[in-house]
């Protein structure tokens, strides 16, 4: 008795599962902070190191500067530098021996252990030195302006912004000394935009609302205040 034949399966069927399958995802759109940061001409390195591109880069340039800012807590600048240049020529030093010691007993010549990096062109081109002595002179103008529009009073609403601000900072300096507000500086680059990064809806609702919270009090202040009321152009 023949078998009955069975039916052979319809691959259209399958056909939108598999196409669905192989559609590529799209990638998430940039944060709204790293938009920011890369309109400020930021060197792209910078970037990957404050977004942890490369974990064990960026950990290892975070952990060496924090621990170079504690250190400097504790003792002064030259004794801090002297110890970094007294165990950077400890491992150099007993690198090149061992090397040395290694061609004598193979009776190889493999030249010096630090060719590579003695070959290195370090000096810094006429080029590159006009291209950043230029941004820093634009950057010092813009807060020179800036301090003199705020100080002469020019617009009165922001130089009593810059006076609140100021009175704050009174407080702040009177709880942090210098170094501290460093550490914390340094801690906050290497958090923060990561931290934006991943929790950006909730963040922009909460500065949201504290924004308008403040531009309400503001608001009234100027109605009641007539002095603080822009002059309209």
């Amino acid at each position: 008795m023949a078998e009955p034949i069975s039916a052979v399966p319809d691959s259209s069927a399958a056909e939108p599962a598999i196409k669905e399958e192989l559609e590529p995802v799209p990638e998430p759109a940039p944060a709204a902070g790293s938009k920011w940061l890369e309109s400020q001409n930021i060197d792209p390195r910078v970037l990957d190191l404050v977004y942890w591109k490369d974990p064990k880069v960026t950990g290892g340039v975070f952990g060496g500067l924090l621990v170079l800012l504690l250190s400097l807590t504790f003792y002064s600048v030259l004794s801090v530098v002297a110890y970094l240049i007294l165990a950077l020529l400890t491992v150099t030093i007993s690198f090149r021996v061992y090397k040395n010691v290694l061609n004598a007993v193979q009776k190889s010549n493999d030249g010096h252990p630090f060719k590579e990096w003695l070959d290195q062109d370090i000096n810094i081109s006429t080029d590159t030195l006009n291209k950043y002595s230029d941004k820093v002179l634009s950057r010092v103008n813009c807060i020179t302006n800036d301090v003199r529009r705020l100080i002469l009073v020019e617009d009165l609403v922001d130089s009593v912004k810059f006076a609140v601000l100021m009175w704050l900072l009174t407080y702040v300096g009177a709880w942090f000394n210098g170094m501290t507000l460093m550490i914390l500086a340094l801690v906050g680059a290497f958090t923060l935009p990561k931290v934006y990064e991943l929790y950006q809806p909730q963040i922009d609702q909460y500065v949201g609302m504290a924004k308008e919270q403040i531009d309400g009090v503001v608001s009234k202040v100027k109605d009641k205040v007539p002095l603080l009321k822009k002059k309209e152009e």
